[in-house]
């Protein structure tokens, strides 16, 4: 008698459907237990090989947390909002609801077929609008908040500006610092101030503190498809999807000033019930670190060079500073009678309109390097010594013996450095002969 597995799924995912076996109740007494994927993204072509591949391992988990006397939580969901569901509508001309309400019926034909336990009264798409409405909610929650240092908590914006109406800013307040660090600091105020400012005056300084706030950052903004990317949608210079052409371009964008909260993000973690390997990728994305800002003074005009290290008793150590091809001293220290093109350090300047991968990104800090040949760094921090760092161009040896130019480095270099050289030289020198002279009489 031949198995008819086909059948048989099919009567039984009926029967687990009708009887709802995966319902989860709240209001229980057995341990809770939450299992959570990744939702996929509902398009044409269903399913691939990666789905399963991780959904089956977190149902193994989930089946097995289920036998155990838990009640688990194991919902499905699609991330059906976007970029992706957008460019299907253009290319299949149909509206986006049409295809992504047909694109998801038969993700989930697929995945019943498998037979995962999900519960699907739970189901999410984050297309919507009964979803997308709290993601909105919460972008609001955030731009109406400012982070107070004292009491470790977001506060109403509101609480902020009548503190201004009392009294104003003085700069020197730890518990309503401000962000935006590539602006210039925002300078003090009085109440009478406040008062006389424009409206829009008084929302730009808000700005400067609201959790939620608008400034200028470089993106990588895609012409064709008419949105910024995050950096792994672009490959080579081109987008992922439809390998349109990606430009660098500086445009306001909406900002998280995580900074402002990282520390009590971190405490968080501590109180999760969570795996260590997940936390500490959780710190690694916070990125919070502490260190020293480090003033390199260049040896014409007053501009500095500024650098974070979280090693500054390394220092001395400094053999090179690098500045990205849009950095606003390139045009500065360039020498000015360089020809375009010449070392590749223009072309460099012009080059951040085009998107460039981690490879293609070294090779425009090489050329700027070259270009900052003639800079020399002073360590102000340190002037008894004596020390600066010079950039000139260097040449080393490949493997193959072919010299070939080498990005400019800003070398450590002080008052003694020529004489010990020089010191160690003759006596090398003298070593050599000593040695020669013993040879000889040897002989």
């Amino acid at each position: 008698m031949a198995y008819e597995h086909k059948r048989i799924e099919e009567k039984w995912r009926k029967h687990w459907k009708d009887a709802k076996t995966y319902r989860v109740e709240n209001d229980t007494a057995k341990p809770k237990y939450y299992v959570l994927d990744m939702f996929p993204y509902p398009s044409g072509a269903g399913l691939h090989v990666g789905h399963p591949l991780g959904y089956i391992a977190s149902d193994i988990v989930a089946r097995f947390k289920r036998h155990s006397g838990f009640n688990v939580l194991h919902p499905m969901g699609y991330d059906s909002f976007g970029l992706p569901a957008e460019q299907y509508a253009i290319q299949t001309g149909q509206h986006p609801a049409k295809t992504t309400e047909v694109n998801i019926a038969r993700y989930r034909e697929q995945l019943d077929r498998i037979g995962f336990c999900f519960d699907w009264s739970r189901e999410v798409r984050t297309s919507d609008p009964a979803y997308y409405k709290w993601t909105q909610w919460i972008f609001l929650q955030l731009f109406e908040s400012w982070y107070d240092h004292a009491a470790q908590k977001a506060r109403p914006i509101q609480e902020l500006v009548e503190r201004f109406e009392k009294h104003g800013w003085t700069g020197d307040d730890d518990s309503a610092i401000t962000g935006n660090e590539e602006l210039e600091p925002l300078v003090q105020f009085s109440h009478s101030d406040w008062a006389t400012f424009s409206e829009k005056h008084q929302q730009q300084i808000l700005l400067r503190f609201r959790l939620a706030y608008l400034s200028e950052a470089w993106v990588n903004w895609c012409p064709a498809l008419g949105t910024v990317l995050a950096n792994d949608e672009v490959k080579d210079g081109v987008s992922e999807r439809g390998g349109h052409p990606v430009e660098r371009k500086r445009m306001p964008q909406w900002s998280m000033r995580i900074t402002a909260y990282a520390q009590r993000l971190l405490d968080g973690l501590n109180d999760l019930d969570w795996s260590e390997s997940i936390k500490e990728a959780q710190r690694n994305w916070i990125g919070r670190s502490e260190g020293a800002l480090i003033r390199f003074a260049l040896s014409e005009g007053s501009n500095v060079i500024e650098v974070f290290t979280t090693r500054p008793d390394t220092i001395f150590g400094v053999s090179f500073v690098t500045l990205a091809p849009e950095h606003e001293l390139i045009e500065k220290i360039t020498p000015g009678g360089e020809p375009r093109g010449s070392d590749g350090l223009r072309d460099a300047g012009e080059e951040p309109q085009r998107a460039r991968t981690p490879h293609r990104r070294e090779e425009g800090e090489r050329r700027v390097h070259r270009g900052v040949r003639e800079a020399s760094v002073h360590a102000s921090r340190y002037p008894g010594l004596g020390g600066r760092l010079r950039a000139r161009r260097l040449r080393h040896r490949r493997g193959d013996g072919r010299a070939r130019g080498r990005s400019a480095r800003l070398e450590f270099r002080d008052a003694f450095q020529d004489p010990v050289r020089r010191g160690h030289r003759e006596l090398g020198h003298q070593h050599r002969r000593r040695r020669k002279q013993g040879s000889n009489a040897h002989q």
